[in-house]
Parts: structure tokens; sequence; C-alpha cells
């Protein structure tokens, strides 16, 4: 449960002075005498907390990952759009030598590697907005998975007293992922790499060691060089899509490429993916997937890198559509859905693309008053749609 304070600066929509909160202050003080034990002075630990106050909305988020909670043609559509291919393509041209020499050390692929970078941060134009010490020390000593958020702030002291980062606006996700491409602190303190030869693994201010650092994270997590992640396929309608097979015995139970082609030989086994069930596109999946997947469990997210590569190394979108008669809509169309409710008196702040809770509010409001069904709130075709018609 939360404290009467925290509850009381949730209400007002604001954190709580730690002072104010005896069972964070508490909390503190036991992390406190713990970080010591782990090789962070008290004197650090006291200027990197001093006036850290909780954040309780984090609390909110902790069963709300978007991964799992949007329907994937939404989640795809929003982060495999025209703008985040045309700025991809852009970053690969204006950092061509980098990428060659992270590429020569790593075997990971420069389009692979420039897709987790657009949509972890937009290539670098969306880190977070929350202060990154306050939300772990709050999920530290609040909700679920405590002894986890203690592991990641500890690890994130650890770099501040090393020297690698800087306290100063240091802001990130709400559960604590930072910088170019959102390591948490534990996972940078193991596999972050110093590719600009500074003294320091900063992933905040150095786009080297962003980079170099997530190729270091495939290369570690099983990426083979010159491998494809895996292919979109058509495939029997008998066929188990549960096992995990060679190539060759897909090939032999009439799995084909969906343009006809026949899979290449080799490359170990791969698995059937097919996150809408048969009715949509399904891809054979193989070791290089399994190494995008692990920097975030989620096939949403692992297809998201997956396809976004491809897209920038000009491949062709997928071919079979979604099975839903309302199709997720992109970011510039999400910007129009915002400027139509907008138009219509709905107070949503600005039309920035992010569908947040004032913009499903409205969605939710303009669809009862249309008759459509559900009344969802989804920034989907259709409400774009029957909005355009009604602005004509």
């Amino acid at each position: 449960m939360h404290s009467l304070p925290l509850l009381l600066a949730l209400l007002a929509g604001g954190p709580a002075p730690a002072a104010d909160d005896p069972a964070f202050s508490a909390c503190l003080s036991r992390l406190r005498a713990q970080s010591a034990g782990e090789g962070v002075p008290a004197a650090a630990f006291d200027r990197f907390t001093r006036d850290l106050a909780p954040d309780p909305s984090v609390l909110e988020l902790l069963d709300a990952q978007p991964e799992f909670t949007t329907p994937i043609w939404d989640y795809l559509a929003a982060l495999v759009d025209e703008r985040r291919v045309r700025q991809g393509r852009q970053m690969l041209a204006q950092h061509d030598e980098l990428l060659a020499r992270v590429e020569a050390a790593y075997g990971v692929d420069r389009h692979t590697v420039v897709a987790v970078w657009g949509v972890e941060s937009d290539y670098g134009q969306q880190f977070g907005t929350r202060p990154l010490l306050s939300s772990l020390a709050t999920l530290s000593c609040e909700g679920r998975r405590q002894a986890f958020f203690r592991g990641e702030l500890l690890a994130l002291l650890k770099l501040l007293h090393a020297g690698d980062l800087a306290p100063e606006g240091l802001r990130g996700s709400w559960a604590g992922a930072f910088g170019h491409t959102q390591f948490m602190p534990s996972t940078y303190a193991r596999i972050a790499v110093d590719f600009d030869g500074d003294g320091r693994r900063d992933l905040v201010a150095s786009i080297p060691d962003a980079l170099a650092s997530t190729a270091n994270y495939l290369h570690r997590a099983g990426w083979r060089r010159g491998e494809r992640w895996g292919w979109e396929v058509r495939i029997p309608a008998s066929l188990d899509l549960s096992s995990s097979r060679t190539l060759d015995d897909w090939r032999a139970r009439g799995v084909r490429r969906i343009d006809g082609a026949a899979l290449p030989p080799g490359q170990g086994r791969a698995a059937l993916l097919a996150p809408a069930g048969r009715n949509g596109p399904v891809w054979l999946v193989a070791a290089n997937y399994r190494a995008i997947r692990s920097y975030n469990a989620a096939d949403s997210y692992a297809l998201a890198i997956a396809l976004l590569a491809d897209r920038l190394r000009d491949d062709a979108p997928p071919r079979t559509a979604w099975p839903t008669d309302d199709p997720g809509i992109d970011r510039d169309a999400r910007q129009r859905l915002q400027r139509l409710l907008l138009a219509r008196g709905h107070d949503i702040g600005e039309a920035d693309g992010l569908i947040g809770t004032r913009t499903r509010r409205a969605i939710v409001l303009e669809q009862l008053r249309l008759g459509m069904r559900p009344a969802d709130g989804r920034a989907g075709k259709k409400i774009l749609e029957a909005l355009e018609r009604e602005a004509r």
C-alpha cells in the first residue's frame, strides 16, 4: 500500500519530499548501508540521493508495458513507420564510418544496430523524461519486484561513482532504462564499452559508445555474423506452429518463403512465429531473432527491431496483412487524428503523435458519439477516417 504522503503526492500530481515520507527515508537509509557494502561510499550515496523524492506514478506502470498491452498491428504501425525509416537511412549515411568499425568489431550488421537505436530512443531524440534516480529509488522501496530494482539502483550508483555518468539531468524510462539505446544500469555495467576512447563508457552523450555497446550486447546474446534474423513464410494449413526444427526439416514440411523461394540451407534451428495466429503474417525466425528478443523479451518489440532493420536495408515490408478490419496508424496519421480531436474541443495537449490517456479518453468520447463499437480508445484507421469525413 502507498503511505499517506505518497497518496497525497499522487493526487496532487507531483512527488512527495523524502523528508515528508518516513517510509521512503527509512528505505533510503537501508539502501545507503547496502551500497556501502558494494563499493559506493556513504558520502557518494548521500551526494547522489540528496533531496531525492519518490515518484509514485511509476508504480502504476509496472503492469502496463505497451509490448504486452497494445495490439501488435498498432505497436508496429507506430514504430516501423516511414518517418523512422527515413531518419534511420539518414543515420546510416551520417555514421557510415563508425558503423563500419562497429560491424568489424562485433559482427552485427549496421541496419540492426541502427534499428535498435531508432526503436529505443528515436535516434537519440527521446531518452525518456523521468528522473532516473527517483524512479529507481521509488521502485526499490515500493511495489513488486523491489529486489530487482534495488539491484538496478545500486548498479546506477556504481556507474555514477565510477565517473562514467554525471547525475545532473539523468533521465530515462519509468523502469530505469536510459541512454541512446536504453540500457538498464546492470546491463550497462556488464556490456557497455568505451568505443570513442575517452576513458568513459557514456551511452548518454557518446553515440559511438552507445552503438558499439548495442552491437556488443547482441554479439554476446548469440548473434551470428552474416545470417538473417528470419523470413516471412507460407505454411501448410495443418502445420504445428509450436516446434523448433532445422531449416531442412521445415523445407521438407512444405514451408516456403512468402515470395515462393525455397529456404536457404543451414543456419541451425528455427521456429515459426505467428503473433496473430495463422491468419496473420508468419515468420520463420532463427538465432539472430533470439538475440534481438533478448534485448526485451517481447515478440512485438523484437519484430519492430527486425522489420525496421529490413526496411533500412531496403527490404519490402511484410506481405501478409494483419487479421483486423481496423489497422493501426503511423505517427503522422496519429498526429492528424489528434489535430481533429483538438478541433473538436478535446483537451489533449499538443498533437505529438503519442497516444496518452487524454487522447484515448477523447477517442472514446468520439467513438460513443459516432456509435462506434467497441468504444475502446484505440487510435485506429476507422476513427481517423470517420473524423476526417466529418471535417471535409
